[in-house]
């Protein structure tokens, strides 16, 4: 990782072996900069590149999003209700009638994080074995991860791959993601075929497809470090 001193950016770097040029990205989820780079490419060069595309940089960053601390709000979305954040003495967030309970101290995001993704994990594989069942089609293992450009994929081995941060919208918006991973083990593309797939497991997945599309980029502003 780079330090820009201007404009200020912790810049991540990303060799990639088809790379034939430097790249800069800067993303319009979180505002996470990245420079990509060919193999071997000295760290010299990407300095300097870095240094001459510091006037097109300051504008995107300015227009970047801001993260929120999780532990500087007093409602976080789950399952697409604002739920009451409230601290505790214990050392792990746990779950309280109506509200969420955080541990005090620097802990506090990591450990809600950890409790978000255990959420996240029953209830992405109880929908992915329902789905699953109607399609009449095995999957593997299913993988929890944070990324920033899609909700979920499906591999050719039948792994499901979700983006645990989707507990945080309504559960018919976590439901479309594992139809629409699941009905890639009948077709792996984006074909008619495989929209039709999705429609037989969800005939209502036009609302909550909107919804991501419209308000997904919100579930990454929070900042559970």
């Amino acid at each position: 990782m780079l330090q820009l001193d201007d404009p200020k950016a912790a810049v991540h770097l990303r060799t990639h072996a088809r790379a034939r040029k430097l790249t800069l990205r800067v993303s319009s989820v979180d505002g996470t900069v990245t420079l990509t780079m060919p193999p071997r490419l000295p760290l010299a060069e990407a300095r300097a590149f870095l240094a001459r595309q510091a006037d097109w940089l300051r504008p995107r960053l300015d227009a970047a999003p801001t993260l929120i601390p999780v532990t500087s709000l007093t409602h976080i979305p789950f399952q697409g209700e604002d739920l009451p954040l409230r601290p505790h003495s214990g050392k792990r967030a746990q779950f309280a009638p109506g509200v969420l309970l955080l541990p005090q101290g620097e802990g506090a995001g990591p450990a809600l994080a950890r409790l978000l993704k255990a959420r996240a994990r029953l209830a992405l594989a109880e929908a992915s074995a329902r789905y699953a069942a109607a399609l009449g089609r095995p999957y593997g293992r299913i993988t929890l991860r944070d990324p920033r450009g899609r909700w979920g994929s499906c591999s050719s081995r039948g792994d499901l791959m979700y983006a645990w941060r989707l507990i945080l919208a309504p559960p018919a918006v976590l439901d479309y993601v594992a139809a629409h991973e699941v009905a890639h083990l009948a077709e792996m593309n984006h074909s008619p075929e495989f929209w039709a797939v999705v429609a037989r497991l969800m005939p209502d997945y036009a609302t909550p497809r909107d919804w991501l599309r419209a308000h997904g980029a919100s579930l990454h502003r929070f900042d559970f470090s």
